[in-house]
């Protein structure tokens, strides 16, 4: 977006300042997404990812618009979100499991979850 005001504001050699402030502030938020989100783009591409494992729980939430199942590991407190529902109503929502996520090395982004039963370890529910 930046770019794109630098070349507009070069060809019609308009250099007002709100020109001027809407281009720095374009490359500021440009830069600002790429310094976020580029640690985990590596990950991503070069395909190194971490397995957690160990005891949860899941929390389901079906209010509002978009519904989404947070899995919360006991042992590591750490909490991944998803935004499709794991089909555990046989089962019940608040018994503990054992669960298998896949994550960036950086922890920012969920790739895969395995649910299993907390006693025999037989798969429940994964996502595809």
């Amino acid at each position: 977006m930046g770019v794109y005001w630098v070349v507009l504001i070069y060809k019609r050699k308009g250099f007002a300042a709100s020109n001027i402030f809407k281009a720095l502030l374009a490359f500021m938020l440009s830069g600002l997404l790429l310094v976020m989100t580029l640690p985990s783009l590596k990950y991503m591409v070069l395909k190194e990812y971490d397995v957690v494992k160990g005891d949860c729980t899941i929390e389901m939430d079906s209010a509002g618009r978009s519904p989404s199942v947070s899995i919360r590991m006991v042992d590591t407190g750490e909490i991944f979100d998803f935004n499709h529902f794991p089909d555990l109503d046989s089962y019940g929502r608040a018994v503990p499991y054992y669960c298998e996520v896949t994550v960036t090395k950086d922890h920012e982004f969920v790739i895969d979850y395995k649910v299993f039963d907390h006693e025999s370890r037989v798969l429940i529910q994964g996502s595809e």
